[in-house]
């Protein structure tokens, strides 16, 4: 069994100090704020030009944590983005299968099952809504309990990765160009 991510969709860093990473980030790479979560203490920030929702995360853990593997400053989770939703309920069967299955949530315009590697590292798989479908989620990223049922419901077999190598020498923008 194997998973088929089509690209890397964002990182995530845990921060001593979150408006001092915020204003790092905006400034050296001009980063715009895509939203803000006090809830969990995080900014999600998007590349200018960027047709993501969010290309970096960033979770304020204070000054005083120490540097760990988990909840300590650095990276937190790569996040792999799937073509459909219905490759991200297959990746849930594999990684339920294979024991690296740690849970699943909704952020609004992301649908995402979490696993992790036989060292600990964490890992995201996830899907995106298309783009006009982000609604109130444009500027939001909720952390919320994911229906994965329902949504298959509704969005099974769209494809939202964008452009994706279908074999060595073709691209392909999703309909088969």
């Amino acid at each position: 069994m194997s998973c088929a991510p089509v690209r890397l969709n964002h990182a995530v860093l845990f921060v001593a100090d979150l408006a001092r990473a915020e204003q790092f980030y905006t400034q050296l790479f001009g980063m715009q704020v895509a939203a803000r979560e006090p809830r969990t203490n995080a900014t999600f920030l998007r590349l200018p030009g960027s047709g993501n929702h969010h290309d970096l995360g960033l979770f304020g853990v204070g000054p005083a944590a120490p540097p760990q593997r988990r909840g300590g400053l650095g990276l937190y989770h790569l996040a792999w983005q799937l073509d459909t939703l219905d490759d991200l309920a297959a990746a849930r069967r594999t990684l339920i299968h294979t024991g690296a299955y740690t849970g699943q949530s909704s952020h609004g315009a992301t649908k995402s099952v979490y696993g992790t590697d036989p060292d600990g590292n964490e890992f995201e798989l996830m899907w995106m809504l298309p783009r006009e479908h982000w609604g109130v989620y444009e500027n939001a990223a909720p952390v919320e309990r994911l229906d994965l049922e329902a949504d298959l419901a509704r969005w099974s077999g769209v494809r939202t990765a964008g452009w994706i190598v279908t074999d060595a020498d073709q691209w392909t923008d999703g309909t088969g160009r």
